[in-house]
């Protein structure tokens, strides 16, 4: 065995004829390995001190020039917000039991997942063992306060029974406007908006 030989990492088959192919020449640079560190000097050294990095100097204001808008230390110490905090409040009462609290946006299903490139804020699965309710049934979110929801194709379909109303069958991909004490009705169960 030569110390150019390549081998299989499972058995140990040492391929002559592929190391022959690795050893030749080709129009790739080689690297020469960096030189050995003593790493016991190293550790002996204290570290060099370390200088904080300086801002930019900010122009003078001149004539038409306008003051900075904010020190640049301080966008280290930007907070950011939850934005599914936002928005009213809406609960979901689920047939099965369960209360959800429905913030920004979000997909109600049996499993739901969103598709690729698609975000929401919540992810509401409903248990339904007799399997009426689709894997991703419908979307929820607001809007200038109002609470909607967009059937996803389901197979059931989505069905929104607004007090003192007739019941009305969704439209796939088309957002309804809910009012609060609504039920609507998906497969075998139902929520109730409130």
């Amino acid at each position: 065995m030569s110390a150019n030989d390549i081998f299989c990492g499972e058995c140990g088959h040492v391929s002559h004829e592929i190391s022959a192919s690795f050893s030749r020449p080709r129009d790739t640079v080689v690297i020469e390995p960096l030189a050995a560190l003593d790493f016991e000097a190293a550790l002996s050294e204290p570290p060099a001190p370390r200088k904080p990095p300086t801002a930019p100097p900010v122009p003078s204001a001149g004539p038409g020039a306008h003051a900075p808008l904010a020190d640049p230390g301080d966008l280290e110490a930007t907070r950011i917000v939850n934005s599914s905090r936002t928005g009213g409040r809406f609960i979901l009462q689920f047939s099965t039991g369960e209360t959800v609290t429905a913030y920004g946006t979000g997909l109600v299903g049996r499993n739901p997942r969103p598709e690729p490139g698609e975000f929401f804020d919540q992810l509401v699965r409903v248990l339904d063992p007799s399997r009426s309710v689709s894997k991703t049934h419908l979307e929820f979110g607001q809007e200038s306060g109002a609470f909607w929801i967009k059937d996803r194709f389901s197979g059931n379909g989505t069905i929104v029974r607004e007090p003192d109303s007739d019941p009305v069958r969704c439209q796939p991909e088309k957002r309804v406007r809910i009012v609060r004490g609504t039920r609507v009705d998906i497969g075998e169960q139902f929520f109730i908006v409130s």
